[in-house]
Protein backbone atom coordinates (compact mmCIF):
# COMPACT_ATOMS: atom_id res chain seq x y z
CA UNK A 1 0.00 0.00 0.00
CA UNK A 2 1.11 3.33 -0.86
CA UNK A 3 1.84 5.99 2.23
CA UNK A 4 -0.36 8.31 0.95
CA UNK A 5 -2.92 5.04 0.69
CA UNK A 6 -2.06 4.81 4.42
CA UNK A 7 -2.35 8.68 5.60
CA UNK A 8 -5.69 8.43 3.86
CA UNK A 9 -7.33 5.36 5.38
CA UNK A 10 -5.77 6.12 9.01
CA UNK A 11 -6.93 9.69 8.86
CA UNK A 12 -10.23 9.15 7.08
CA UNK A 13 -11.18 5.87 9.89
CA UNK A 14 -10.13 8.46 12.74
CA UNK A 15 -12.49 10.94 11.76
CA UNK A 16 -15.31 8.90 10.64
CA UNK A 17 -15.43 6.12 12.77
CA UNK A 18 -16.55 7.07 16.20
CA UNK A 19 -18.94 5.09 18.57
CA UNK A 20 -22.60 5.83 18.20
CA UNK A 21 -23.69 9.22 20.01
CA UNK A 22 -27.02 7.41 21.31
CA UNK A 23 -26.26 3.35 21.93
CA UNK A 24 -29.72 2.67 22.44
CA UNK A 25 -30.45 3.77 18.74
CA UNK A 26 -27.75 1.58 17.35
CA UNK A 27 -27.93 0.51 13.33
CA UNK A 28 -26.48 -2.84 13.07
CA UNK A 29 -22.78 -2.62 12.97
CA UNK A 30 -23.07 -4.05 8.92
CA UNK A 31 -25.15 -1.70 7.86
CA UNK A 32 -22.84 0.89 9.02
CA UNK A 33 -19.91 -0.81 7.97
CA UNK A 34 -21.51 -1.18 4.63
CA UNK A 35 -22.49 2.86 4.11
CA UNK A 36 -18.86 3.79 5.67
CA UNK A 37 -17.36 1.76 3.24
CA UNK A 38 -18.82 3.20 0.06
CA UNK A 39 -18.22 6.82 1.57
CA UNK A 40 -14.64 5.79 2.40
CA UNK A 41 -14.37 4.50 -1.28
CA UNK A 42 -15.86 7.50 -2.52
CA UNK A 43 -13.34 9.62 -0.96
CA UNK A 44 -10.46 7.82 -1.99
CA UNK A 45 -11.26 7.83 -5.49
CA UNK A 46 -11.34 11.99 -5.12
CA UNK A 47 -8.27 12.05 -3.28
CA UNK A 48 -6.31 10.03 -6.04
CA UNK A 49 -5.95 7.07 -3.27
CA UNK A 50 -7.12 3.71 -5.27
CA UNK A 51 -9.36 1.73 -2.96
CA UNK A 52 -7.26 -1.44 -4.91
CA UNK A 53 -4.45 0.17 -2.52
CA UNK A 54 -5.84 -0.17 0.18
CA UNK A 55 -7.93 -3.07 0.46
CA UNK A 56 -4.89 -4.97 -0.58
CA UNK A 57 -3.43 -4.09 2.64
CA UNK A 58 -6.14 -4.44 4.92
CA UNK A 59 -8.39 -6.60 3.23
CA UNK A 60 -11.77 -5.75 2.87
CA UNK A 61 -12.26 -2.81 3.91
CA UNK A 62 -16.26 -3.08 4.89
CA UNK A 63 -14.83 -5.27 7.02
CA UNK A 64 -12.11 -3.72 8.79
CA UNK A 65 -14.52 -0.83 9.56
CA UNK A 66 -17.06 -2.90 11.01
CA UNK A 67 -13.98 -4.12 13.32
CA UNK A 68 -13.57 -0.70 14.19
CA UNK A 69 -16.78 0.08 14.91
CA UNK A 70 -17.22 -2.87 17.23
CA UNK A 71 -14.00 -1.61 19.06
CA UNK A 72 -15.69 2.40 19.39
CA UNK A 73 -18.56 0.84 20.61
CA UNK A 74 -17.06 -1.42 23.00
CA UNK A 75 -14.53 1.07 24.17
CA UNK A 76 -17.70 3.06 24.51
CA UNK A 77 -19.61 0.82 27.08
CA UNK A 78 -16.19 0.22 29.03
CA UNK A 79 -15.61 3.88 29.92
CA UNK A 80 -19.29 4.19 30.47
CA UNK A 81 -19.26 1.82 32.79
CA UNK A 82 -16.32 2.74 34.86
CA UNK A 83 -17.87 6.39 34.54
CA UNK A 84 -21.11 5.02 36.49
CA UNK A 85 -18.59 3.61 39.19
Amino acid sequence: MTEKAIEFLQEWISEKVQPPRDPGAVEPVEQKAGILAKECAEQAASAGVRIEDIEEEVGDLEDLIAAKLEDAAEDQAHNTSADAS
